[in-house]
Parts: C-alpha cells; structure tokens; sequence
C-alpha cells in the first residue's frame, strides 16, 4: 500500500535520510523508531508530500507520490499529525475538526449557489460527525473552546482527529504519546486500535516501547537516516545492534521485551 524505496534527504550536507526503505501493508500496523536525528520524521514528512526527497521513489496505492502537495497527499487517503501540534488561535476545537471533513458539495462556488439545501445537508453531516469523534476521544466538552488553549495532549487527540475526519485509508503518527498524561496515553491508545481494527493503516514514530509493543505488528529501526533492521517489536532486543548502538538497555526489561512504562528509545 506505501513504499518508499532508497529515499534520500540532506540538508546543508547533513544527510537526514540516506536510502531509507520500507513496505507498509494495507491494514497494518507498523512502529518506525529509533535514535534523535535518526530521520523518522522527516521520512514522515517525505511520505506525506511536506517535505519534498531529493532522491528515490514514494509510492501510495501504486501511485507515486515523492513530488505531490500534501492536500493531494491527504486527497488520496494519506494522512499524518505532527508531534508538536499548532493550533490556530482563533479556531474553536470543532472548527479545528471541520478542517479535515471533505465536503465535495461545498467546495464550489456554483454548487454552493443553485444547490444550497445539499451544501447545508453536507455542513450538517459533517458536524455531527466532528462531534461524535470528538466524544470519543473525551473531547467533546471542549468542542467550543479555543483550540490553542486546552492541553497539549488534548491538542494531540484534536490533531488524530482532525486527520480521521477524512477517513484516512493509512495514518502516519509522529509521536503521538509526547507530553501526553497517562489517562489520555490510555484514551489515545484506544482509539488507534479502533481505528486500526477498522481498516486503517498505522505508521507510528514513537519513543515509547510499550506503546510500540502495544499496537505494532512490525517495526522498523532507522539510523542515520537508513533503516538497520525490520522486525516484530519482541525481537528487537535480540539485535545486538539496535540494543547497543541505537535503543540501550533501558528500553528492555530483564526478559528482553519491551518495557511497559513509557521507556524510551
């Protein structure tokens, strides 16, 4: 469903990414993880059309996408967030929400015109979708409020679900768990694996191992911009390399899983 074969990035001679590669099934789950300044998020951001590869090819349902605007991107099914989310300080957090809605009917003028009662129909649906989603992940009751003012794990869930408003076919995640509180740790974790039992695709940067664990099937391990292994999360202790050179110890417990409680790569 995405491939990404031999990317390569450099900025001012650093090379961010060099070569990297990877496969991503349709339904599945896949961790993308390693060291700081390994290349996982701007991998991301070459995937998603923000940042634009200087070399290699990026494919999305067989259709290359290395050199498409984000919105295009998006258009496809091809969703991501951002490990720091910035919100529009005045935007409410269901206006924030609406953002990601595709409303085919209202996107022109002329149907907006000669077709208003369907236009308002669709602004309607589209409402009561942002709602319900906003329900779900505990958020409804800050629908009204600015969205540059609630918490930066609110402002995390807001971001997963401005992006399933599209109804996104694969979701790459940077970081979702960052500065998020243990309570909407448990809340975001549980609406990815809704989201992933009903068909969408996961690609998720993450430091937390016990998060990876958790909802990954595979597991890819980036340095220096080239991935070094790929693997169920379970195996990963058993790579001398990615304990040693990239993850450390202390992402492990004593039986060589991956530690529960938030250890970090």
């Amino acid at each position: 469903m995405l491939r990404a074969e031999g990317v390569k990035k450099e900025f001012a001679g650093i090379h961010a990414l060099d070569g990297a590669s990877l496969e991503v099934g349709e339904g599945e789950a896949i961790g993308l993880v390693g060291p700081n300044g390994s290349g996982k998020s701007t991998l991301l951001s070459a995937m998603s059309g923000f940042l634009r590869p200087d070399a290699g090819e990026i494919t999305f349902d067989g259709r290359r996408i290395e050199r498409m605007k984000p919105w295009r991107v998006a258009g496809l099914g091809l969703q991501r967030t951002f490990q720091l989310p910035q919100m529009p300080e005045k935007m409410t957090v269901l206006e924030v929400m609406l953002t990601g809605a595709r409303l085919r009917r209202g996107n022109s003028i002329w149907t907006s015109l000669l077709r208003p009662g369907a236009v308002a129909a669709e602004q309607a649906e589209a409402i009561d979708r942002a709602r319900a989603l906003l329900d779900e992940m505990t958020l409804l009751r800050l629908a009204n409020q600015p969205a540059a003012m609630i918490s930066g794990g609110q402002q995390k869930l807001l971001s997963l679900g401005a992006a399933l408003m599209g109804s996104p076919r694969m979701l790459l995640l940077d970081e979702p768990t960052a500065g998020v509180n243990p309570t909407l740790r448990g809340v975001l974790a549980e609406r990815l694996r809704q989201v992933h039992a009903a068909g969408t695709a996961l690609v998720i940067v993450e430091h937390d191992m016990g998060f990876v664990a958790d909802l990954c099937e595979r597991c890819y391990v980036l340095d220096k911009g080239t991935v070094i292994t790929s693997c169920a999360p379970s195996k990963l202790a058993s790579d001398q390399r990615v304990v040693e050179a990239y993850l450390g110890t202390k992402a492990f417990g004593k039986d060589g899983a991956p530690r529960r409680s938030g250890a970090a790569l």
